[in-house]
């Protein structure tokens, strides 16, 4: 089985879900200057990608600058928190170990 969406048109803010079952993936949408408070995704592997705009990353205290067509995997044992520094679309893929 497949499927297929458009990520652009998904609604709610600032996440939405592209998919909920098995690896979850949603869409992050921040304005500039937008933050997510610290937080953890527990037993997954977490894969960040910005597909548009300037995201600065916080994991476990070190911070990745990612801009459009950057990726960032992490352990979701550790606290993360982005913040956009610039309007800001981004796909985050949860992957259960």
């Amino acid at each position: 089985m497949s499927r297929a969406v458009s990520v652009p048109d998904l609604e709610g803010e600032p996440h939405a879900e592209v998919f909920g079952e098995g690896p979850r993936a949603v869409r992050l949408r921040l304005d500039a200057g937008e933050t997510v408070p610290e937080h953890r995704h527990p037993g997954n592997d977490v894969l960040l990608y910005v597909v548009e705009g300037r995201l600065d990353t916080s994991v476990d205290g070190e911070v990745h600058e990612l801009v459009t067509g950057d990726a960032l995997r992490f352990d979701g044992d550790g606290a993360v928190s982005p913040h956009a520094r610039e309007p800001t679309t981004a796909l985050v893929v949860f992957a259960p170990r």
